[in-house]
């Protein structure tokens, strides 16, 4: 997966986070799947659909993470 590739799913991304992301081994598909669950959780489970495996749960596990990373504080 290269960051051009990582920027098509999540749009733009430091380069700390596209490099833990390469390093999971997973593929554009797979962060495209992990991006799902994270958007859509409850649909794709109302589908039936399996939960995810170990690449893409890794890839949530760290997409999560830089979800809840706070911002800049707001301005007084």
């Amino acid at each position: 997966m290269t960051y051009d590739e990582i920027v098509s799913v999540l749009g733009p991304v430091d380069s700390e986070l596209a490099a833990s992301l390469v390093a999971t081994g997973a593929s554009l598909e797979d962060l495209r799947e992990a991006w799902n669950w994270l958007h859509n959780d409850d649909a794709l489970m109302g589908e039936g659909r399996p939960l995810p495996g170990s690449r893409v749960g890794a890839l949530t596990d760290l997409l999560e993470t830089e979800d809840d990373e706070p911002g800049p504080a707001p301005a007084s």
